[in-house]
């Protein structure tokens, strides 16, 4: 009798953080269609599921993501790729609105650094080698991987990291702005947890906010991302949530948010 096929991700809870864990460990979590399919279903449950409030992303101790299955592409032409629409199933992680922490050791290469450059930031260890190598298989990143490259660390580190195919290390990847914290090797997920629940005990409201405004306004002239913020930051005092946080803050007191 067969084993059952093992699922391309887990899905645990630790608290009001949900985690979800790539899973085709034989294969360094190299992203097939099933494995992208799976990422989207699990962002769309755990945005479902009002007992969650923040979640993070890892590849578990030794690799976060090594880069697209390539069995997938190698004899694809651009109409079977188009047809494919690769992009439906980055939506839901990018669009998400609970705060998203990637936890990455090991390689996070070509679509696994574009799905950790997705998440809202990124806590590596010394282990860590982020890259975008496409170049050297002939294509470039077609999921964020130059846009959201060049966002964050500018077009000199973009341009040296794309067109060389050279991985950064975790702490070049931290100096360089790329990543938001170094923990020490073994320690990214633990460390991404920390901050994961966080980010779980701010107002909902506010914290979907906050997301809008980066992820808006950095496609905005200033004016047009400061009305932008100006416009979110007024809505937020309409929210219960602003009240009791300001209220606790003054009687000195923990806030109990509950989103709305």
């Amino acid at each position: 009798m067969s084993e059952a096929p093992q699922e391309p991700v887990r899905l645990s809870r630790e608290g009001a953080v949900g985690v979800l864990t790539l899973n085709r460990p034989d294969k360094r979590n190299a992203l097939d269609l099933g494995m992208r399919a799976a990422i989207a279903a699990a962002v769309r449950a755990l945005e479902a599921d009002a007992a969650i409030r923040a979640i993070v992303i890892t590849g578990g101790d030794s690799v976060f993501a090594a880069g697209a299955d390539l069995n997938l592409l190698v004899d694809k032409g651009a109409q079977d790729v188009a047809a494919i629409d690769l992009g439906q199933y980055w939506a839901p992680l990018a669009n998400a609105r609970k705060p998203v922490v990637a936890a990455v050791s090991g390689f996070a290469l070509g679509a696994g650094c574009e799905l950790a450059l997705m998440c809202d930031f990124i806590v590596a260890d010394a282990s860590a080698r982020l890259g975008q190598p496409e170049l050297a298989v002939g294509i470039m990143p077609g999921a964020g991987g130059t846009q959201r490259l060049v966002r964050s660390v500018g077009k000199q580190v973009a341009s040296l990291m794309l067109m060389t195919a050279e991985p950064l290390t975790g702490e070049r990847a931290f100096q360089l702005g790329l990543v938001a914290e170094l923990a020490p090797e073994g320690q990214s997920l633990a460390r991404a947890l920390e901050l994961a629940r966080k980010a779980a005990r701010m107002p909902p409201k506010a914290i979907e906010a906050t997301k809008r405004v980066l992820r808006q306004g950095a496609d905005l002239p200033l004016d047009a991302a400061l009305a932008l913020e100006n416009r979110e930051f007024l809505l937020l005092f309409d929210t219960d949530d602003k009240t009791e946080g300001m209220r606790a803050f003054l009687d000195k007191r923990k806030p109990q948010f509950n989103g709305r």
